[in-house]
């Protein structure tokens, strides 16, 4: 049978199993996709801790992941734009993207480019929605000057690099680890700590412009502190600065279109921007995945090996 990731209650790593269920049907407007690759999100760890279970019940057992890539399996009636043995790139609403199978609506699948490696597809859709809402939201211009906190993440990179794109000079905000590959993508590394501040503003006399936060813990006030105007910051997870400050927090949600995920996937394919894959796990290996992603110190995406292509 199947497999899928699931917990039956909140808590640790130790609550995650890999399990048997039964392969799922698409109904109308569905499609089936067998799972090649998967993505692991921080925000699934706050899912599954019960941390966040007022913004996002759970109801038990629950799946796990959003991001996946695969091949069409099977599709339901009234679907046009996919046929089985298609290459997707996807999500699922209901977190059950870790598993051998997942049926998704057809409006939530892109075609997989031959010249996209599976393991960046499998990460893609959360970091891609993320990175270019916080972009958006922010409307870097030509000129200006971006700062991003959790550089080296997987939607700190991407928003450092779509910030770029837009003409903005960008300054990275990551560990001392990371600043050779921020540099290879544009992007001026300053080192976090003490004297932060001091290093972002000699590296940007002129001032700062915009903000966008990915790791929260303090960065927001120190958009405030730069002079950074609140409605030109954007953090994506901390929301008591959010009220303290009114600054904006655009995430997922307000950019999750297949067009969005299409036109990132596009723009790797291409190689005008990069997604770094720290480490792959097998699916079996799902706890390691995580406790690996709970570090905080991931260049890019941990994703799931799942089945082969």
């Amino acid at each position: 049978m199947p497999r899928a990731v699931q917990f039956d209650r909140f808590g640790d790593v130790d609550v995650l199993h890999v399990t048997e269920v039964p392969e799922p049907i698409p109904g109308a407007g569905e499609v089936a996709v067998r799972v090649v690759v998967a993505g692991t999100n921080p925000g699934e760890i706050a899912i599954r801790t019960g941390a966040m279970d007022g913004i996002f019940p759970t109801t038990f057992p629950s799946g796990e992941g959003t991001d996946f890539a695969g091949v069409v399996a099977g599709v339901g009636a009234d679907v046009t734009g996919f046929l089985v043995g298609d290459d997707v790139i996807g999500w699922s609403d209901g977190r059950s993207a870790q598993a051998d199978y997942v049926v998704v609506p057809e409006d939530h699948l892109v075609v997989k480019r031959a010249e996209l490696p599976w393991e960046v597809a499998g990460g893609l859709f959360v970091v891609a929605a993320t990175a270019t809402a916080a972009v958006r939201a922010v409307a870097p211009r030509p000129g200006e000057t971006v700062v991003v906190s959790g550089a080296a993440g997987g939607v700190g990179g991407l928003a450092a690099q779509l910030a770029k794109r837009a003409g903005a000079s960008v300054i990275g905000i990551a560990s001392d680890s990371h600043a050779d590959w921020l540099t290879s993508i544009g992007v001026i590394p300053v080192a976090y700590g003490d004297g932060m501040l001091d290093r972002i503003r000699a590296a940007a006399p002129d001032g700062v412009d915009a903000f966008i936060d990915t790791h929260g813990s303090g960065y927001v006030d120190a958009a405030i502190d730069l002079g950074v105007a609140p409605d030109r910051i954007n953090t994506i997870t901390d929301f008591p600065a959010v009220e303290q400050h009114h600054v904006r927090a655009d995430g997922m949600s307000t950019a999750s279109t297949s067009n969005v995920l299409a036109g990132v996937a596009d723009l790797i394919a291409d190689g005008s921007i990069t997604l770094p894959i720290d480490a792959t796990f097998p699916l079996d290996e799902v706890r390691d995945a995580y406790t690996e992603l709970a570090k905080g110190h991931t260049r890019g995406k941990i994703v799931l090996t799942v089945s082969p292509t």
